[in-house]
């Protein structure tokens, strides 16, 4: 009998990974229309990269029709510390945090706490008087910056589609965007309410809806989820997102019981140093809505199965399928300009010259062809500045979370997860 509940208690162990999701393991690929042989591709070019110290490890979760078809761990938890990396490690997700503050706020929409049309200055009243920044050429050559008002002001699908104005901060040239340095646009120790404050006294980069400019939008939209909420956005999320879909290793940190759980980045890059990728128990005062969250492979794919299944997972509702309707459409207007420097995106830049749009929360995909990474018109995608990335197919049926904690290996590996996955997937 002992041997029995030993032997029990191991197999629910080996088991737990899978079950912990409440997604059903498919019996094999072939049963959701995948080839084993081909998916061994995948695995192999993921563990020759790590051999080549592409990358320390990932996480792989594909699923399709409602079914786990892969859920791997690949190399380094931990390299320097020689941990394996297992399916359950927690990893800094960036800005795959913006699809979950974004569906915050499609929340409040759906309890007509606010619209989409609505100016941001109705939630924060000082953005009503933020100018936008001119260049203006003079006639020796140099260019100085002037103010005008905005044409019209940002409303909460501008904060949506990054087509607000704002910018990230970044040292150089631009005087907005090293403007953002100045100030510590996003110090861990400040409220949102202090971070928004701040913002609003800056210029905006553009007029509102005329550019897609990448952004601390997200950001600000977490304030707004506060103000109409009256919630800070990290008890909202946890109350009415990851405890109803029991996502319970996703936040805006870690305990600390859960540190030795956390992935950690390697070495890489020109001067081969270590990215600065914060630990995931690190707590700070800033909850940022644009890229402030942990999660695991599996919590996500929980997050990505309630847009499967139409809003709600496990009988709880998050948002109607309308909503996800709206949310998956291409928000951008046909005559919209991206940004200066935002061919740096490459082949996920949200385009027409791509293929793509930009949604709510995440790019999604209008055309098939132009783009050079497979996919199906309507999938739709994000990923986060320290490695990891997902998609989902819902012509396919599909979707994927690739985990790994790299900036110098992002762009590549979001690449050969497209090809990789796509030329595995054989059946209807």
């Amino acid at each position: 009998m002992l041997i029995r509940t030993i032997a029990t208690v191991a197999a629910l162990a080996l088991a737990m990974p899978v079950a912990a999701q409440g997604i059903p393991k498919a019996q094999s690929p072939e049963e959701v229309g995948f080839v084993s042989h081909r998916l061994k591709r995948l695995t192999d070019r993921i563990e020759e990269g790590i051999k080549n110290n592409e990358l320390p490890g990932a996480v792989v979760l594909i699923a399709r029709n409602g079914k786990i078809v892969m859920f791997d761990a690949f190399g380094f938890r931990d390299k320097e510390a020689k941990a394996p990396m297992k399916t359950d490690t927690i990893f800094r997700i960036a800005s795959m945090t913006k699809p979950i503050t974004t569906v915050a706020a499609m929340m409040l929409m759906e309890e007509g706490k606010l619209t989409l049309a609505d100016p941001v200055s109705k939630y924060i009243p000082a953005f009503a008087d933020t100018k936008v920044s001119v260049p203006k050429k003079n006639a020796d050559g140099t260019v100085e910056m002037s103010l005008e008002p905005q044409f019209r002001p940002m409303t909460i699908q501008d904060l949506m589609r990054h087509t607000s104005g704002l910018t990230y901060g970044a040292a150089g040239s631009n005087p907005v965007k090293q403007s953002y340095v100045d100030i510590k646009a996003m110090a861990p120790d400040q409220t949102n309410a202090e971070m928004v404050e701040k913002l609003s006294k800056l210029a905006l980069l553009y007029q509102p809806g005329t550019r897609w400019e990448y952004s601390m939008s997200t950001d600000v939209l977490g304030r707004v989820v506060e103000v109409a909420s009256g919630m800070t956005l990290d008890k909202f999320i946890e109350e009415r997102i990851t405890k109803p879909l029991r996502m319970g290793d996703t936040g805006f940190e870690a305990a600390p019981d859960k540190k030795d759980r956390g992935a950690r980045p390697q070495k890489e890059g020109p001067k081969n140093e270590m990215p600065n990728i914060p630990e995931i128990t690190l707590r700070s005062t800033w909850k940022s809505g644009g890229g402030g969250m942990v999660s695991t492979a599996a919590d996500y794919a929980r997050f990505l199965q309630m847009f499967a299944s139409g809003g709600q997972l496990d009988g709880a509702r998050i948002i109607s399928r309308k909503t996800i309707d709206l949310m998956t459409a291409d928000h951008l207007p046909p005559d919209i300009v991206m940004g200066d420097d935002m061919w740096r995106f490459e082949a996920l830049e949200p385009s027409k010259r791509m293929g793509q749009g930009f949604g709510l929360g995440f790019a999604v995909r209008n055309d098939q062809g132009r783009n050079p990474l497979p996919g199906s018109p309507n999938d739709y995608y994000w990923g986060g500045a320290y490695g990891t990335y997902f998609w989902h197919d819902p012509r396919e049926r599909m979707y994927v979370v690739f985990m790994m904690q790299s900036q110098t290996a992002r762009l590549p590996y979001r690449y050969l997860m497209r090809d990789l996955v796509y030329q595995a997937l054989i059946g209807n």
